[in-house]
């Protein structure tokens, strides 16, 4: 596993705990360490919530990068049952760094859509590290009319660092994709949960990210633009990275004093990638709760909703 600055002390104390616990199966053990272990233990606990209850923002980017974070296709094995994978944009692109199709949450029918970054480094490259080019956004899109014609509820998962930027990416209508989405989602029938389980990042996250409900896992982030894209730009230095993440507000705790989502999910004590199972448990509860909230809406209410939340992201108030 990866370990990052700010977890090896934690790392230090649970080799700790795992080289104690192996002297009490040795035939010569030196005496009782229980009381020793458990005194670690609790440490332990102590230590992993100060340090994630105190980390900034580039320390959350960190979290929401790392590579044993849970992907969408984890959450979709993990949540939701009878998982039916959907293929292509029918209009020749595949799409691959976003996956979705028809799966069961309890057993109601829903839609999911959710950005894979890949595991393996064939993967990566094959799925684009997340990036998606304009097919992705319009298969997506085709998931959601398909949700749309059989009243599904839609389920989309962000983690991306952003749009693909490639020149290829922008002749095939890159930025007229991401807005399309938009403008159809805004008028979508059925009830849309969007989730950032890891990075959302600009337009690439908000062209699946138009939703009733948007929610936002603690350690992930989100923002118009990546903590080194912001520092590169307005300081001409990428070492100013920890200074930009700050200025953006682009942790959960900011955004949603801000009104831009409105639920922040917590994951377990050490991030989502210590823990995957115990961070789905959570996310599968809340998402069960707003989906029952949402499909007591009339369509024209969830329409409603849905534009008013967007409309109203922004506004200010500017006194005489």
């Amino acid at each position: 596993m990866q370990i990052l600055d700010f977890e090896k002390e934690i790392f230090k104390v649970e080799k700790q705990i795992k080289d104690l616990t192996l002297q009490t199966h040795m035939i010569d053990s030196v005496g009782d360490v229980s009381h020793e272990i458990g005194k670690l233990k609790k440490k332990l606990r102590h230590m992993k919530r100060d340090i994630f209850a105190g980390l900034n923002g580039w320390q959350k980017t960190l979290v929401a990068r790392h590579p044993d974070r849970p992907y969408t296709l984890d959450y979709i094995k993990f949540i939701f049952t009878d998982f039916f994978e959907l293929h292509g944009d029918r209009r020749g692109g595949y799409g691959p760094s976003i996956v979705g199709g028809l799966a069961k949450l309890d057993g109601r029918s829903v839609m999911v859509i959710g950005h894979q970054k890949g595991r393996e480094m064939e993967e990566k490259i094959r799925r684009n590290f997340g990036m998606s080019q304009p097919g992705g956004y319009r298969k997506a899109l085709r998931h959601m009319k398909f949700a749309e014609k059989f009243g599904i509820p839609v389920i989309a998962l962000i983690d991306t660092p952003g749009a693909y930027p490639g020149v290829d990416a922008e002749e095939k209508g890159q930025s007229e994709a991401i807005a399309y989405n938009l403008f159809c989602m805004a008028d979508l029938r059925v009830p849309i949960i969007s989730v950032i389980v890891g990075e959302g990042g600009s337009g690439g996250a908000l062209a699946i990210g138009m939703g009733n409900r948007v929610l936002m896992l603690e350690n992930s982030v989100y923002s118009v633009i990546s903590p080194e894209g912001c520092a590169s730009i307005l300081w001409g230095d990428k070492s100013k990275v920890e200074h930009a993440a700050k200025a953006l507000c682009m942790t959960a705790e900011e955004l949603i004093k801000l009104k831009v989502i409105d639920m922040v999910v917590r994951e377990p004590i050490g991030g989502a990638h210590r823990h995957p199972k115990q961070a789905a448990i959570q996310l599968k509860k809340v998402l069960k709760k707003s989906l029952d909230e949402l499909t007591q809406l009339s369509t024209e209410e969830l329409i409603q909703n849905r534009q008013e939340k967007f409309r109203n992201m922004g506004e200010f108030l500017q006194e005489s």
